[in-house]
């Protein structure tokens, strides 16, 4: 019996999930795994750099969950600084390059996963690759920024862009004694929140110390006579910088995939099958992609959508390995689930923003509530805003986003099941929720703002919320209008 040859692009989640998942069900006298990184590190968090940064994890091997010697001692062929320059579907091959020699050669396969991730997103403008620029997106770029601030010690420090990683870089270099800016394109951070939402974030923002400067463009980032990064300039004003990070977003890393012709999204992303085998003739069944270098479905609005997000691409991984080796699995898509915090507030959101949902053109309510993390009489309970989007004909929800305190980011996980099944915000007031006065008002937030949007869908017109009841059942008190009067806790 030959032994199959799979050949791995890319040594973080996706690609070395998918390497163990594989070995797991084949062992090496039938399947032979060899795995590409072009860096130093394998299977880590990368989504702990900024809590690495800040001090909050205080030994960077404490984001690896795999060392490559782990890997190599499971019988997997793990080739760390060796790069990737071509693919040869043709030739079902690949040439890689040691990073360190220069020496270059080809490796065959039977099956080719492609894992290469996202690349930060550099402006194209002067003084973008100056010394003291830094993306975020490997350990390399963190431990590169962590050599930055050891040589700075405090300064001045200005983030570009406001997104989840900016927002969490900007908290970092706070808690190392940096005056920090951000300068952000968007009218408020965030702006996966709707900019309302995005308005709480900005105010805790600047109650760390952050000067945020919203709605405002980079136009060059100048430098030193000695190549150093000095200030962020923009059309109205320049920000003195010892140190830049750019938060600006990512993209789907696919100029290999691309230069070998295999089909790629409106995102830039590699498109697959719920398998998570790359599409089109040419990829010829034996191509598989996963992690963020791919397009996934996004279960609410049924269009592809590029998410960088690990809890993916470990499940990609999954699947995949599965698939090559000799299983079968799927990955049905995903709803555009997200948690982060600044200090204390924490920000969450699931499915579809406002702007998300006209693209889709989906009619739509949209409410928004003040609660509590705990029965308001409970000590240590802490007030939290809930936005709920909810289509105008039909019911079915949409989209949540919370801005809150302790308690309020990992409430978005009842909306990230009901949104997955499909559920209208009607049959969400009926959901039996866990209640306890250190845990949750008796009615918890996500519920009032379902309550609160079923009532307004019903304003709208709307007929029918939900399945139909049968004769002889009885609805659950409170699903229309108010609770039952012995509704107390």
């Amino acid at each position: 019996m030959s032994i199959e040859r799979v050949v791995v692009i890319g040594g973080d989640a996706a690609g070395m999930s998918a390497a163990s998942q594989a070995r797991r069900l084949k062992g090496p006298e039938e399947l032979e795994i060899v795995a590409f990184e072009r860096g130093h590190f394998t299977s880590y968090s990368a989504c702990g750099i900024p809590y690495w940064v800040g001090g909050d994890v205080t030994d960077r091997d404490d984001l690896v969950a795999r060392t490559p010697e782990e890997h190599r001692a499971r019988g997997i062929d793990l080739r760390l600084r060796t790069e990737v320059t071509r693919i040869d579907v043709a030739g079902r091959r690949v040439r890689a390059r040691e990073l360190d020699s220069g020496a270059e050669s080809w490796t065959s396969y039977d099956k080719l996963v492609i894992a290469t991730g996202a690349r930060p997103i550099r402006p194209d403008m002067p003084g973008a690759d100056a010394a003291g620029v830094h993306g975020v997106q490997t350990l390399d770029d963190g431990q590169a920024l962590l050599d930055t601030l050891t040589r700075t010690r405090g300064g001045r420090a200005v983030v570009v862009g406001a997104g989840y990683i900016g927002v969490e870089m900007a908290e970092a270099l706070i808690k190392r004694g940096y005056e920090v800016t951000v300068v952000n394109r968007g009218g408020e951070p965030m702006s996966t929140l709707d900019p309302d939402m995005g308005r709480l974030v900005h105010r805790a923002m600047e109650g760390l110390g952050i000067t945020m400067v919203n709605d405002t463009e980079v136009t060059a980032l100048r430098t030193h006579d000695d190549g150093r990064v000095r200030e962020v300039v923009t059309e109205d004003a320049a920000y003195p910088a010892d140190v830049v990070v750019l938060g600006i977003g990512v993209r789907p890393e696919t100029t290999l995939a691309k230069a070998a012709g295999l089909p790629l999204g409106a995102h830039g992303g590699l498109l697959t099958d719920l398998a998570m085998r790359v599409r089109g003739p040419l990829a010829d069944g034996t191509v598989w992609a996963g992690g963020d270098c791919v397009e996934v479905l996004d279960l609410v609005s049924g269009q592809e959508r590029h998410i960088a997000l690990g809890t993916h691409a470990n499940k990609h991984g999954q699947v995949i390995g599965t698939n090559v080796g000799g299983g079968y699995a799927t990955f049905p898509g995903v709803v555009g689930t997200a948690v982060s915090k600044v200090c204390d507030l924490e920000i969450a959101r699931t499915g579809l923003r406002e702007k998300d949902a006209r693209r889709a053109g989906l009619r739509f309510e949209t409410v928004t509530v003040e609660s509590t993390s705990r029965a308001g009489y409970y000590p240590g309970a802490s007030p939290m805003t809930v936005k709920m989007i909810a289509e105008r004909r039909t019911g079915r929800l949409l989209g949540v986003q919370i801005v809150g305190r302790e308690g309020a980011g990992k409430r978005v996980d009842v909306a990230a099941v009901a949104l997955t099944a499909g559920m209208t915000v009607e049959q969400m007031t009926a959901l039996d929720l866990g209640y306890a006065p250190p845990f949750s008002p008796v009615w918890d937030p996500v519920l009032v703002a379902a309550r609160k949007a079923a009532t307004k869908v019903h304003g709208s017109g709307r007929r029918d919320a939900g399945p139909r009841q049968e004769p002889g059942t009885r609805r659950p008190a409170g699903v229309r209008g108010e609770p039952s009067s012995g509704g107390t806790g």
